[in-house]
């Protein structure tokens, strides 16, 4: 249990590093996130990037399972 906490840490910490880099190829500004602007008013909902980041977190925290023999 604790090698997945670490891991996962060390998963967020890269994303935090990298998040800069993700903005630039788009994620953030993906179909199908919510942007609703009004005159003194904008409200983002990133939904489709929250699913995108969830597969990704899920799959490599099936693979890390895999290596980590679980």
């Amino acid at each position: 249990m604790s090698r997945i906490l670490i891991a996962t840490g060390i998963i967020l910490i890269v994303i935090g590093l990298l998040w800069g880099l993700l903005g630039k190829i788009g994620l953030g500004r993906l179909p199908g996130d919510i942007v609703i602007e009004r005159e003194n008013f904008r409200l983002y909902i990133p939904v489709t990037s929250a699913i995108l980041v969830s597969v990704v977190a899920s799959v490599l925290l099936t693979i890390l399972r895999m290596f980590l023999g679980r």
